[in-house]
Order: structure tokens, then sequence, then C-alpha cells
């Protein structure tokens, strides 16, 4: 009997997943989602901007798409394979490699227009900020004597 670690978000990242796939409209059978891969997302709110920041290591800026339509960010691409030279075999082979795809449905408040990504050192960082008319604003109360 194998012992398993438990994680407790698993079906929740499955669900994401298969929803995410459908409004992309990018559904696709399990002999093609074998074929790509997921990368690590993170997802934070700084101020009035929305951040995302993707792990991609190796991977180069032209290999990366990234594109937002009817408010879902999809970032995908191919991360080229390093050709074997016949020296050995791997003992184990953890880096990725082919076609990777993530999407993510994005909130009304942002402004997509004006979304600015950067990559740096292996990692994607995309800064949405919010659109004017969705930010909070703070009133003044007037006192009435």
């Amino acid at each position: 009997m194998t012992i398993q670690r438990w994680d407790p978000f698993a079906d929740f990242r499955r669900a994401d997943d298969i929803l995410n796939r459908f409004f992309s409209g990018a559904a696709r059978g399990a002999a093609a989602s074998a074929e790509r891969w997921d990368f690590p997302m993170d997802v934070l709110q700084d101020g009035d901007d929305l951040i995302v920041r993707a792990s991609l290591p190796g991977v180069s800026p032209d290999e990366i798409g990234v594109t937002i339509e009817d408010g879902l960010l999809t970032i995908e691409g191919e991360a080229a394979s390093e050709s074997e030279t016949g020296e050995g075999e791997y003992l184990l082979r953890e880096r990725r490699f082919g076609r990777f795809h993530r999407a993510l449905r994005l909130p009304g408040s942002v402004d997509a227009d004006k979304a600015s990504p950067r990559y740096e050192n292996g990692v994607l960082t995309i800064s949405l900020p919010k659109r004017e008319e969705k930010k909070a604003r703070r009133l003044e109360i007037k006192s009435a004597g």
C-alpha cells in the first residue's frame, strides 16, 4: 500500500481547469490535455491593481502568448525541448517542454486595455489596473450645523 499526500484543493483545481477550458472554447479530449502542461501561477491584489505571476523558467519571451478576450486572460505557448545528444539516457526527467496553457477569468473591474506584461528571470508578471470608474471613492461628510 502506498501512502499518498492528501491535497484538499486538488478537486477544486480540476474543476477550475474544466471550467476554464469550457469558457475559453478550448475544450479538448484527454489526448490533447496529455500533450500540454500547466504551470504554477499566483494572483494577488496590490492596491487597485491585480497582479498575475506565472513561473515559466527556461521559456523565451518569444515563445509566450498572452491574450485577453471577453474577460478571459490566457497565457499559452510552447517551450522548446533540448535536443537529446545520445550521450546517455535519462534516469530522472522533471523539466517540462512542449505546449503549455492557463486561462483565468478576470473580474469586471479590471481595465484590460491597460494590462502590462513583463518577463524577468523566468517569471511572467502581468499588471492589470482597475478601471477608474470602478475604484472606491472617499466621500466627504459635511456637518449639518
